[in-house]
């Protein structure tokens, strides 16, 4: 079940504060396998989904007042045993083992893919999903792989990837395609995109192979308008969105 599902399943939108959380607490934890939860995420669930952002203050003591909620740690909760069960009952097809990846659009709107393309949206989802979930050197990777796909991709479609090819026909590694992309002017990057590849680049190699290096949420969030905006236009120059 997406959570689209649940929310209409639910009849989310006629239901008060507290019984949302403890709906989206659910979900996440039949979905995520996640039993603890903390009072921003919570928020943030609600926020994303369009509704008005909870008083944390308010929340913290419903959700103590409520027998809905037990205390996990000082800042975590979970939801109480008995809470569960009848949610198990209300929703048994939740606890069916799904591999969907279930994401927000943080990152990346799904909908800027037009066209059909699974293993494209199965990254955009993965980076949605991973920035949602604060695993923040996953998204950093994985937004560097989506780049060098849709850069590949973008060659192809102008029929000049050869330029990025070695002598053995096998493609070059990023950073030499991000060289040429930039003094390209068959594929016509435009002047925002090719001072931030290399931005892109970096932040994605630095979680994959930098040791003492962990990204952090800042580190996503300062380069997201100038990512979305790249991949965007790589979309429409490899024909994923006319």
């Amino acid at each position: 079940m997406t959570l689209s599902e649940f929310i209409n399943r639910s009849d989310f939108s006629n239901q008060k504060e507290i019984r949302r959380v403890l709906l989206l607490s659910f979900f996440y934890m039949r979905q995520r396998d996640t039993g603890t939860f903390t009072i921003p995420l919570m928020c943030d669930w609600l926020t994303s989904l369009g509704f008005p952002k909870p008083n944390q203050a308010r929340l913290k003591e419903n959700l103590k007042k409520s027998k809905l909620f037990t205390k996990a740690s000082k800042d975590l909760h979970r939801i109480h045993p008995s809470a569960v069960e009848a949610l198990d009952s209300e929703f048994p097809e939740l606890q069916k083992v799904s591999e969907e990846t279930i994401s927000h659009d943080s990152v990346i709107p799904e909908e800027l893919l037009q066209k059909e393309r699974g293993f494209i949206l199965s990254l955009i989802k993965q980076i949605n999903c991973s920035y949602e979930n604060n695993i923040f050197d996953g998204c950093a990777v994985l937004m560097r792989r989506l780049l060098e796909i849709l850069l590949i991709l973008s060659y192809q479609e102008f029929g000049i990837d050869a330029a990025i090819k070695d002598a053995s026909g096998n493609y070059k590694m990023l950073n030499p395609i991000i060289d040429n992309a930039v003094n390209n002017t068959s594929l016509g990057l435009s002047r925002n995109t090719k001072e931030h590849l290399d931005t892109f680049r970096k932040l994605g190699n630095f979680s994959a192979h930098k040791i003492y290096y962990n990204a952090k949420k800042k580190s996503i969030d300062q380069v997201m308008l100038d990512y979305r905006a790249t991949i965007e236009e790589l979309l429409y120059k490899s024909k994923l969105r006319t």
